[in-house]
């Protein structure tokens, strides 16, 4: 929904299974239509879009894309955003790793992105209020580091990536004259993604990304450097998914300062909370926490897991932290003496803050939205809890109930 100065706030509806453009659009005629009359029945509402390739095969036929964007005009329903990082089966399945696949250095994943804003292009504008039309695309980290031994494949298939983005981002060039919308792929850094913390997101954009894309521009447009490079980061900016930077325990401040400074765009800020726990002292007091992080562990979803060791603050070098990279193989390692906090990548509902001897990010989700607040970086807002299938039942509530919880929550904040 539209919220002021070109702002707009939606949930993401990856939080809903399917795989089919039928099941996707069933999904949301289930929830988006109810939530619309709940929360906004008089205005226009947004829909976070999560199209998985199959879906988005069907979609782009003329008669399907025509008749969903008439869906969109009569109920007004607009949309700013797409999740475009799980590109398969993202439910009901093992999904782990396997969420970066196909990764960017494939054509799969290039010619998927480029369907989804092409997709993306031909649906209804932001509110005829807005005086600026641009819309998004979130994917993903370019590749994931833990298929990578060797340091020089790694930068290898991440120069082929960046080749491929180039690509697209050509196409985004294109369409955004022939359709007057400008859009943006959003990369979303994520624990153990070939960037996961500020400063290596920092230097793949600007030493490696930018440079990389500019190039190919110059070449492939006709453009001068200056200009190729506009072109560039107008096109590719960051997804800021504030449980992934919390779990790397980034301070949002500072977070927010560093992308500025180092002229890298926020494309979109992915809400959403993660999970923590101080460990205590002595080890032999952490029993309780084992097991109430046991009971997360679960085998559809990765969920890393940062380690701040003892006497190290939370704002300190990242880099002497211990990433594991999933609950699995951090488990047994919490009797560990030198380590005195958890953080763990498990998306929790964004209003609560406290999950028995667990406790959520909350904090860094209120930091970021004072940051947009008072100092907007962005226009775009999208709520992400997609792991409720997965949420241990003591946890769960109806699932359109907790959706509007979270938007209202997120709302009500921001009118503080």
């Amino acid at each position: 929904m539209h919220l002021s100065n070109n702002i707009h706030l939606t949930y993401c509806t990856n939080i809903h299974a399917g795989e089919s453009w039928k099941d996707i659009f069933q999904s949301l005629q289930e929830y988006v239509l109810p939530l619309k009359e709940s929360i906004a029945p008089d205005n226009a509402f947004a829909i976070g879009l999560r199209l998985p390739d199959q879906a988005s095969r069907t979609l782009i036929q003329p008669a399907e894309l025509d008749a969903f964007k008439k869906w969109l005009t009569e109920h007004n329903l607009y949309v700013f955003t797409m999740n475009g990082f799980p590109y398969g089966g993202f439910h009901r399945q093992r999904v782990k790793d396997d969420v970066h696949r196909p990764d960017w250095t494939t054509t799969e994943r290039r010619d998927y992105t480029i369907r989804l804003a092409q997709i993306l292009a031909e649906l209804p504008n932001v509110p005829d209020t807005c005086d600026k039309c641009d819309a998004g695309i979130s994917t993903s980290p370019l590749s994931y580091r833990g298929w990578y031994t060797n340091p020089s494949a790694h930068q290898d298939a991440i120069r082929k990536g960046c080749l491929h983005m180039a690509e697209v981002v050509k196409e985004l060039v294109g369409l955004s004259l022939e359709k007057g919308k400008v859009i943006h792929i959003d990369i979303e850094p994520e624990p153990d993604g070939s960037i996961d913390h500020v400063q290596d997101t920092i230097e793949l954009f600007n030493k490696t990304l930018i440079p990389i894309v500019t190039a190919y521009l110059v070449d492939n447009l006709s453009v001068k450097h200056d200009a190729a490079e506009e072109l560039a980061r107008t096109h590719i900016q960051l997804c800021y998914d504030v449980c992934h930077f919390a779990v790397m325990y980034e301070e949002p401040a500072a977070a927010v300062k560093a992308f500025k400074e180092a002229g890298i765009r926020i494309g979109k800020i992915q809400i959403s909370a993660a999970l923590k726990a101080d460990l205590p002292t002595p080890v032999e007091s952490r029993g309780p926490l084992l097991q109430a992080f046991q009971n997360l562990s679960e085998s559809t979803y990765l969920h890393q897991v940062v380690a701040r060791k003892t006497n190290l603050h939370a704002n300190e070098n990242w880099a002497v932290r211990q990433q594991y990279p999933d609950l699995s193989d951090a488990l047994p390692h919490i009797f560990n003496p030198d380590v005195a906090e958890w953080r763990t990548h498990f998306h929790v509902p964004l209003f609560i803050k406290d999950y028995g001897l667990l406790q959520s990010t909350q904090e860094d989700i209120e930091k970021v939205l004072s940051i947009q607040k008072s100092s907007p970086f962005t226009h775009h807002l999208e709520i992400e809890t997609y792991t409720w299938e997965v949420l241990p039942a003591e946890l769960k509530i109806n699932l359109k109930d907790s959706i509007e919880r979270e938007i209202k929550w997120v709302l009500n904040y921001l009118k503080q």
